[in-house]
């Protein structure tokens, strides 16, 4: 589920490699932001489960 959502994210947010090439830390920035969503989205949908 973790990495479905976050190549989802990247996808919406076209955080894609050429970024990555042209500006590393925006690209960084930008990961970092997306893993974060991804993985408190994961874990309240665990959360609520219960």
């Amino acid at each position: 589920m973790m990495d479905r959502l976050v190549e989802q994210m990247k996808e919406r947010q076209e955080v894609t490699e050429e970024l990555k090439m042209h500006d590393q830390m925006v690209w960084v920035g930008r990961m970092n932001n997306i893993r974060t969503c991804a993985e408190e989205i994961v874990l309240m949908s665990i959360v609520h489960l219960k």
